[in-house]
């Protein structure tokens, strides 16, 4: 068992073939660490955290900081010496009819490294189906070289060709498919197989580790004007360079599977596996049978059926040998796409570990490829079952990788780099099947419901749709809160992954954007599908807190992960009056799996309510001073608006300070009452008989002031709190002095007059326990329908000071995030550089996005700050015009879909006064105009055909009322149909959009859309276009395109675009390539890795250079 979880969870790569971007990928970060520049243990975990670059993985580090980090820094210069002192030799591999390769190896390496070497050096890349043997003895692929008997400097690996199984046959086929289309940039325009473009190669002409002799000696190294300062607009072809090259050489026609699959049962007692089908480029067309030895050609025709070898007969164990020999053509393309292909850097040609998408793609040609035709309609069985996306057990693969040891800094590595990758492949996986869901491609489990109410289970992941199915989230919002809480859910995955407590578990989560729907994909939990859901919960709430359990067990997992989350544990009541200890938030449920684990499922309220966003009850107190004179409370669309764990963090440090600071300004005003005590004594016995009466009144009074005084500023402790609250972060050096102090006196013999101190500045920083500083936030404070155990209403635990601590971190957030980020700005520390470097800086103080509108009347004020001023009114805008296409592409008929996606952008872009126009000579259309739908009716009255559409064209509005539908609008079982009318889409015009834009702006970011007069003493306009904005905010339009088609997935032609030409629209159907899916998901990463990079960051900014 154990060799098999080490198989599962090391690699989770066949050998070969089916995972090729992990033989070509990994191939060659597993060449560098076989080379010698670093062994493979440190290779992956080191590009698992450089490809971790995404917005949800940002800000990990301090959740991180509970679990692993500790345990890293106490054992970790043992483990770095154990790792240092993995010994390194060289070994000879001698494949058949190529020169012997000597390789330099690490112990800790596996022998399957070794073997996607082989599968991507140059001369050796076309062989799938071979064992490696050490004197021979055939080598397990999963065995760490360290563990082999024999093995040592200078032994000889043996290369032995293996015969073929039918999936080895598969596998050998579509890696010759994939080398053969290596240099083809196609997959990584369509987004497949985690292919992505790179110009490395292109920018520096394949001059990268040494200077070419014909290269000049003098370059022009000048930046082409449009992206010098003052530019208008920047073109988009130099966006892509060599794009508009000459493509690679073609070595084939066509290879694909035969007709004549599968061998009948005859051929199959005669060895044979399969039939190819090939045309060569001269022309040749070939049957080649697939047999245990290897591929021959036969006799078949493509009218009859002749299995007989073809005369003469070759057999050659790799299909290239048999292509090479029966082809000059395909033998002289093929080296030179090897040499090209060799020639890049190996960076260049690493697999990402998360599909990437281009939102720019030039013309491409549709060409006849049956491997890709395979993978989108046919079952793949054989070798699918390695490959993401069929039929793993991801949530075992998934909590088996967490459960792998972790003491040592090895064990660490393995564990991560395992997490990784199995993280990675279900983030695939789950990509793929919410694409496949909105398609139309996966059965529902409930099929006879509405469409938004449907649930689809495929390749054992479950997924469900953004919709509010049944009245679940009615007095959260509906609809708007069914589409954040998988998003908050997601966050609350992150977190808990991050605190890592060993017996917690999470589901794997992703959600998916895609075509309009979210759809969240998840981890199937073992039985679930067994029971009903109430049999299955045995911890929290199915129904928002009418029923409540709770579990012994679940109370210690979650309090133990609650301390890192700052998480307060509290009770409630049920139904039955009965009080039930909860340590998250009551939607937070807790199912035991049939395979006995913890798990933990909706965590949409991890974290407290923002309370800026929510109109509180008129018997609760409201917001502060500072928050209302922002324009706070706004009612927000949902009621699930939590604030981020960062900004809790910050919170919490900045009245960790306040209380040092409290307490040691208190502790020496006692100190000074002491001596000033001891001194008046000392007076008395100093002094005459006559004068002690007097003395002693005169100490007493002396006393009563110092009393009295600290009593006044025990008193005014929380105006200090608030003072302090205002004022930017407490100096560093008065902080460690006045914690010395704090712990001298406390120390100090005073110990009783130290614990009231402590207790006093307890309350006034709004500690949850009297004599400790606690701050932790309860997360159900403002939950509706909840009813709190509040037995005390003066205890330090009482619902009041939680409310309380809520409140006011709502106002630090304000008061202290919001203004320290602009000062960041102002100084420079901080430079955002476009929309999404923005959304990260603020998150990473704990400011949400939607925030962004009073960010940006703060930053309006400021003249320094122009730059980012404009960057965040282009976010402001592509948000809200990303809400509005969200609605509106749920409202297409997918066969009016390209359609649909250029009209909205003509509105959002330029300046469209009418509805859709239909484009003459576009692409799909005839020669007088071109249809919204191809097949649909152009409009609701009568006469067709060309009289029609040029009356269409003429009177402005395009095809008309109920023009543009497939006549599929009452189908409710999928979403390729629209859940309303399709042809509201075909009135909108640019007015109509940015009133809409302007009023989501409003509502959701309290930012009024406005362009001041030219005049003064003239009120602002209202925007009703794009043009306005241009000259007022400094924006561009292609800047604004970009965002947009990030945003929503959209993908564009690559061509110039003339956004001002007013005789036809600039975007026609034919500029819409795809529409692709917007991931969202957690980023596992490695944290020896991380914590060794941010120490030595730490190191540098501190001046430690030699450290």
């Amino acid at each position: 068992f154990a060799k098999n979880k080490k198989q599962n969870v090391k690699s989770k790569t066949p050998p070969v073939g089916g995972e090729n971007k992990e033989t070509i990928g990994n191939g060659h970060v597993e060449q560098n660490g076989l080379n010698g520049h670093l062994s493979s243990e440190e290779s992956d975990p080191a590009t698992a955290t450089v490809n971790n670059g995404g917005v949800d993985g940002k800000n990990d580090a301090g959740v991180a900081g509970g679990g692993e980090p500790t345990e890293a820094s106490s054992t970790g210069d043992d483990d770095v010496m154990k790792l240092m002192q993995e010994t390194g030799f060289t070994v000879q591999v001698l494949s058949p009819g190529v020169e012997p390769l000597s390789i330099q190896v690490s112990s800790m390496e596996l022998v399957q490294e070794i073997h996607q070497l082989l599968m991507d050096r140059e001369d050796t890349c076309h062989r799938t189906c071979f064992s490696l043997q050490l004197d021979g003895r055939t080598l397990d692929n999963f065995a760490e070289l360290k563990n082999i008997e024999g093995l040592q400097e200078g032994s000889v690996i043996r290369v032995v060709e293996e015969p073929y199984t039918m999936r080895e046959a598969r596998i050998h086929v579509r890696h010759v498919r994939d080398l053969l289309k290596s240099l083809d940039p196609a997959d990584a325009y369509n987004g497949i197989d985690c292919s992505s473009l790179t110009f490395l190669h292109t920018i520096t002409m394949g001059d990268i580790m040494e200077k070419k002799k014909t290269r000049q000696e003098s370059v022009d190294c000048t930046p082409p004007d449009f992206i010098m300062p003052g530019a208008k607009e920047r073109p988009l072809l130099p966006l892509q360079p060599g794009s508009g090259k000459k493509g690679n050489p073609q070595p084939l026609k066509v290879l694909t599977t035969s007709a004549w699959n599968p061998p009948p049962g005859p051929r199959k007692l005669h060895g044979d596996l399969m039939y190819l089908y090939v045309v060569t480029m001269e022309d040749k067309r070939l049957h080649i049978s697939a047999c245990s030895r290897g591929f021959y050609v036969n006799q078949s025709t493509d009218d009859t059926f002749n299995p007989q070898p073809a005369n003469p007969s070759y057999l050659s164990h790799s299909l290239i040998d048999l292509l090479s020999q029966i082809s000059a053509t395909f033998r002289r393309c093929f080296s030179q796409m090897q040499k090209k292909r060799t020639q890049r850097h190996p960076f260049e040609r690493v697999a990402t570990p998360y599909q990437v998408y281009t939102w720019t793609a030039p013309a491409l040609e549709h060409t006849i490829d049956a491997i890709r035709a395979e993978d989108t309609f046919s079952s793949k069985l054989g070798y699918e079952e390695h490959i993401p996306g069929q039929t793993r057990d991801w949530n075992e693969e998934l909590q088996t990788t967490r459960e792998l040891p972790r003491a040592t800094l090895p064990e660490r590595l393995l564990r991560e780099r395992a997490i990784f990758k199995v993280h990675s492949d279900f983030v695939t996986a789950a990509t793929r099947g919410a694409m496949a869901v909105i398609d139309g491609n996966v059965m529902p489990i409930n099929p006879g419901e509405d469409a938004k109410t449907q649930m689809f289970i495929w390749n054992n992941i479950f997924f469900s749709l953004g919709f509010d199915v049944r009245d679940h989230y009615k007095e959260l919002g509906g609809d708007a809160a069914a589409f954040v809480a998988p998003r908050n859910d997601l966050h609350g995955v992150r977190v808990y992954s991050a605190v890592d407590v060993e017996g917690l578990y999470t589901l794997g989560t992703v959600v998916i954007d895609y075509r309009g729907y979210r759809v969240t994909a998840q981890s199937i939990i073992p039985g679930i599908l067994e029971r009903e859901q109430d049999q299955s919960v045995v911890y929290g709430s199915i129904d928002f807190g009418k029923t409540v359990l709770s579990h012994p067990k679940y109370l210690e997992l979650l309090n133990a992960a609650g301390k890192h989350l700052r998480i307060q544990p509290h009770s409630v009541y049920n139904d039955k009056q009965e009080a039930i200890e909860l340590c998250s938030s009551v939607e937070c449920k807790g199912i035991i799996g049939n395979d006995g684990r913890h798990y933990i499922l909706d965590l949409l309220r991890t974290f407290p309510p923002d309370v800026n966003f929510l109109v509180l009850p008129a018997a609760e107190e409201a917001v502060g001073s500072d928050s209302q004179a922002m324009g706070f409370p706004i009612e927000h669309r949902h009621k699930l608006c939590c604030l981020r764990q960062e900004l809790l963090e910050a919170f919490v440090e900045n009245r960790y300070l306040m209380f040092m600071k409290l307490a040691a300004v208190q502790l020496q005003q006692c100190v000074k009452k002491k001596q000033d005590q001891k001194a008046a004594v000392a007076a008395l016995k100093t002094s005459s008989d006559e004068t002690k009466p007097a003395a002693i009144e005169g100490a007493a009074a002396e006393s009563e002031k110092t009393e009295a005084k600290d009593s006044k500023d025990t008193k005014d402790s929380k105006e200090v709190v608030k003072e302090a609250a205002a004022r930017p972060a407490i100096p560093k050096a008065d902080t460690e002095d006045a914690k010395k102090l704090v712990e001298s006196l406390i120390s100090s013999d005073q110990m009783n007059e130290s614990k009231e101190v402590v207790k006093r500045v307890c309350e006034a920083v709004g500690s949850l326990k009297e004599y400790e500083f606690d701050i932790r936030f309860n997360p159900d404070v403002y939950s509706p329908g909840i009813r709190h155990v509040d037995d005390d209403a003066n205890a330090a635990c009482s619902l009041r000071r939680q409310k309380q601590l809520v409140k006011d971190a709502a106002v630090f957030l304000v008061k202290h995030q919001i203004p320290s980020f602009v000062h960041e700005c102002l100084d420079h520390s901080s430079a955002p550089m476009d929309g999404v470097t923005l959304t990260e800086l603020l998150h990473n103080r704990g400011i949400n996005v939607r925030y962004l509108g009073k960010v940006v009347d703060q930053l309006a004020k400021i003249k320094q700050l122009e730059y980012l001023h404009t960057i965040a009114v282009s976010e402001l805008i592509v948000r809200a015009a990303k809400h509005i296409f969200t609605a509106y592409l749920q409202q297409t008929d997918v066969m009016s879909m390209a359609a649909a996606i250029s009209h909205f952008l003509n509105c959002f872009l330029t300046v469209s006064t009418g509805g859709y126009q239909p484009v003459p000579n576009g692409n799909g259309g005839d020669a007088d105009g071109q249809l919204a739908d191809e097949f649909g009716p152009k409009s609701s009255s009568s006469g067709g055909g060309k009289k029609q559409s040029k009356q269409s064209k003429r009177g402005g509005k395009g095809s008309g009322g109920n023009g543009g539908g497939g006549g599929g609008g009452s189908r409710k079982t999928t979403f390729s149909s629209p859940l309303t009318d399709n042809s509201e889409w075909q009135s909108l015009t640019s007015k109509s959009l940015w009133s809409q834009i302007r009023q989501e702006l409003k509502a959701y970011w309290d930012f009024d859309l406005t362009v001041e007069p030219a005049k003064e003493g003239k009120a602002a306009t209202p925007v009703d276009s794009i043009e306005p904005l241009i000259g007022a905010f400094k924006l561009q339009k292609i800047s604004l395109l970009r965002a947009f088609c990030l945003k929503t997935g959209v993908q564009i032609m690559l061509q110039e675009y003339a956004f001002d030409q007013r005789n036809r629209p600039t975007f026609t159907d034919a500029d819409i390539v795809n529409v692709f899916p917007v991931v969202k998901h957690i980023n596992p990463r490695a944290s020896d890795a991380y914590n060794f990079y941010t120490t030595g960051q730490t190191k540098i900014q501190q001046g430690y250079f030699q450290d």
